[in-house]
């Protein structure tokens, strides 16, 4: 008997229905977490790099975690929206070979699971702003994971089975590009939990090999079979990803993110993050302060 198990979890983040108008119109938007909306109302648009969606009425639209895309609204706009982290047992994200923005028609069935998260969680919106440069701060991840902490065991297991079912309708084959790894050994499962708690560490290869008391060729041959890329690629997209969060959520200057990410210096830093996203870290920061308020 072949045993499958679940590798991915969702903690909600916000749920909640709003009506927008022309002021919801921000370019070069980056989060650390997923977006999920379901129109009923009005119409938008919502891009990235190589794709440019309209936001229309019985739709369901899906934004992966660290996925550059620009949102508008001409008009008027009515949305339900949920924003949600992900956690992976390997440290791959669900998404990791989908990142882009993704279409799907509603069905009455994900119509109700929207409106059934939003019954269960109340006061769960962005009360503050609709403008992700206000909203996304440390301080209010804080407190929507305080709300987590709070809810009974009930309300949280119905919360992410909900997530479960909505993220589900965007992995059918037509959309979404599966890639199974098979079983990933527990030495390769032990050097990605490592990576993913020491960042700000001196993560070298030969290190990693020698943890997992491999040669230092073999164990990264093993890496990239079981995770589609070399150790250090991988090192270096996750130390990316965690100063993308870092620019998004804190105040830190580059230097002090280039500390907390495992980079010796801000020059290195500053080659690793353009090769990586395109673009150098003053570039990606002054895209985000084009956001308009």
């Amino acid at each position: 008997m072949i045993k499958r198990a679940l590798k991915h979890t969702f903690t909600l983040l916000n749920v909640d229905h709003v009506n927008l108008g022309p002021k919801w119109n921000y370019k070069n938007v980056i989060s650390p977490y997923f977006r999920l909306y379901y129109i009923d109302a009005g119409e938008g648009e919502i891009s990235d790099i190589s794709t440019i969606l309209k936001l229309e009425p019985g739709f369901l639209y899906i934004i992966p975690s660290f996925t550059l895309c620009n949102l508008t609204c001409q008009d008027h706009l009515s949305q339900y929206f949920i924003q949600f982290f992900e956690e992976s047992s390997d440290g791959i994200s669900l998404f990791a070979y989908n990142r882009s923005i993704f279409k799907v028609k509603a069905t009455a069935m994900d119509v109700m699971s929207f409106a059934r998260l939003l019954e269960i969680n109340p006061g769960r919106g962005i009360n503050r702003s609709d403008n992700p440069r206000i909203y996304e701060k440390s301080i209010f991840y804080k407190e929507y994971q305080e709300l987590n902490n709070r809810q009974s065991m009930g309300t949280f297991i119905e919360t992410h089975g909900i997530l479960l079912q909505l993220v589900s309708r965007f992995l059918t084959p037509e959309i979404f590009q599966h890639r199974e790894m098979g079983q990933i050994p527990v030495k390769i499962l032990n050097a990605i939990s490592y990576i993913q708690l020491n960042l700000h560490q001196d993560l070298s290869v030969s290190y990693l090999a020698e943890r997992a008391n491999q040669h230092t060729d073999y164990f990264s041959r093993l890496f990239q079979q079981y995770t589609g890329e070399r150790p250090i690629k991988y090192i270096h997209e996750k130390r990316i990803e965690r100063a993308q969060y870092l620019m998004v959520t804190t105040g830190m200057t580059y230097a002090e993110i280039a500390t907390q990410t495992g980079f010796e210096n801000i020059f290195y830093f500053s080659k690793i993050f353009k090769k990586i996203t395109g673009m150098s870290p003053g570039h990606y920061k002054k895209q985000l302060d084009l956001v308009d308020f």
